[in-house]
């Protein structure tokens, strides 16, 4: 049996290979639709112009392009013919890509035209061969090599294990890491989310996520096209026409940015989202304000989940009734074949409720960082279970609840503070839309506590009066030592707070 993801992919494809499978629509090519038949030629192509280029098996492809469908089918054409897909985020500037680039070493490099001149550059200097551009234009050398291909091309035989794909983690901690992940990896992902969160023949999906990240590339993605399922396809997220397509549409997914940026608009009501069936967000985490809002506004309770690169999906909180309620402020259950366990310090089992380190394991997580055998060693323990960095409690009901990363933990004069706790309370005050909180060095305790708030509209917003606010609510070595009032909180593309910019920016508060 052939485990390539793309022949699971290629065989949910329906039988009508003339229906519409993408539809854009924004941009110069609105209006554009894309059938099933186009998908089935185009990846042929793609895959049939690689082929030609006689690549090393296991060869990286690394892509970094505006989205667009053609990107999307690229992605799909590298898994057919049995290469391993690279994506690179758009923001990445040069210093950033030739790391990847020498880390990776792909034989291929596909970019934007306008990019060609630094990024060939780069590419050629590493060793690779072979640089393409790609254009949301539906332009660039790529296209042009592939028109003159075969639309008919065999699936690459592959195995589960084989790699498929290799995500580059964030790296706010040190250099990224390739995150590397096989066909049975995100196949088993796929199945396992499309039976939970109930996809049904006649959904569509309103794709709105970049595809350079797991989100987006693999979650959408692959439940759209493992479904069968229409997706209506925006370039470039706006707020008021994806609500406008919400008729024509039953499945949102997003990261919480874009539902903040929906609730701003008047046209959010339940009216507008009633053809809707489920939305779904994720990437990080959800303010329990955004999750009463939208509750309130559009009808709807948000279903909240969580992943990480080298794993795809973990939690979720349940789609059905009768698997429970789905509850803001946590990510919900352990998936079906999922094991996700809370230990303490010392490697023991912490109690109900009690806060500790996530670990997880399951056909879903990765086999390790790329060529970095000692950090993946660190990574896992010694019963085989992948160390999430992250921080978190379970309740007796089995519902998760991230309370942060280990590494944004404050040990403060000997406490340990979690960042995610005092948030919750500044951000349940009047007049702040929401904050980060951060340690800082400190002579005394270490580290000290450093609020940053972002006022809401029209809101006057004064960090002492909150500060003193905090001393009545909460223990005093949580409290606080300074709290500033700032426009917007640095956050990457898919909506973290990049805390490592807030923490450097204060590290001299206290010297």
């Amino acid at each position: 049996m052939n485990a390539n993801l793309f022949a699971a992919l290629r065989a949910a494809f329906p039988a009508d290979l003339d229906r519409p499978a993408i539809e854009c629509a924004d941009g110069e090519q609105a209006g554009l639709v894309y059938s099933w038949r186009d998908i089935e030629r185009a990846t042929a192509m793609m895959a049939n112009l690689l082929e030609s280029l006689d690549l090393p098996a296991g060869s990286r492809v690394a892509v970094q392009t505006e989205k667009s469908v053609e990107a999307l089918m690229l992605y799909l054409a590298v898994l057919r013919a049995g290469y391993v897909y690279l994506p690179l985020n758009t923001a990445y500037q040069a210093a950033e890509i030739e790391y990847f680039i020498g880390n990776a070493e792909p034989a291929v490099v596909v970019c934007a035209g306008r990019n060609f001149g630094w990024v060939s550059k780069l590419a050629f200097q590493a060793g690779t061969q072979y640089v393409f551009t790609l254009n949301e234009d539906r332009t660039g050398t790529l296209l042009d090599r592939a028109s003159a291909m075969s639309d008919q091309h065999e699936i690459a035989h592959k195995t589960a294990d084989e790699l498929a794909a290799i995500l580059y983690t964030s790296g706010t901690t040190g250099r990224s890491k390739g995150a590397m992940l096989s066909h049975g990896n995100m196949l088993s992902n796929a199945r396992t989310l499309q039976d939970y969160w109930g996809w049904q023949a006649d959904d569509v999906l309103i794709h709105a996520l970049p595809i350079f990240h797991v989100h987006g590339l693999f979650v959408a993605s692959h439940g759209a096209l493992l479904n069968g399922s229409k997706m209506i396809w925006f370039a470039r997220f706006d707020p008021r026409a994806t609500i406008a397509r919400f008729g024509e549409a039953t499945i949102f997914m997003g990261v919480p940015t874009l539902y903040v940026r929906m609730l701003a608009e008047p046209t959010l009501t339940p009216a507008a989202c009633a053809h809707m069936r489920l939305f779904i967000s994720g990437s990080a985490p959800l303010l329990i304000e955004t999750f009463r809002d939208w509750q309130q506004r559009s009808g709807h309770t948000i279903l909240e989940r969580y992943g990480m690169s080298e794993t795809i999906m973990l939690t979720s909180n349940p789609y059905r009734a009768e698997d429970g309620e789905r509850r803001g402020g946590t990510v919900g259950f352990a998936l079906p074949g999922v094991g996700v366990r809370v230990q303490d310090d010392a490697g023991a089992p912490c109690p109900v409720g009690e806060i500790g380190h996530i670990q997880v394991r399951g056909p879903n997580v990765f086999a390790g960082y790329w060529r970095m055998p000692e950090k993946t060693r660190e990574e896992f323990t010694a019963d085989g279970w992948f160390k999430t960095g992250d921080v978190g409690q379970c309740d007796a009901r089995g519902y998760f609840t991230i309370v942060g990363r280990s590494k944004d933990l404050i040990i403060s004069g000997g406490y340990n503070v979690y960042p995610a706790e005092i948030e919750g309370f500044i951000n349940e005050m009047p007049g702040v839309a929401e904050s980060a909180v951060v340690g800082v060095p400190h002579p005394d305790f270490g580290e000290a506590v450093v609020a940053v708030l972002v006022p809401k509209p029209g809101a006057a917003l004064d960090g002492a009066a909150v500060v003193a606010a905090l001393k009545s609510r909460i223990a005093n070595f949580k409290v606080p030592k300074k709290a500033f009032v700032v426009e917007a909180l640095p956050r990457n593309t898919m909506g973290k707070v990049q805390k490592n910019l807030l923490r450097e920016q204060h590290k001299a508060l206290f010297a």
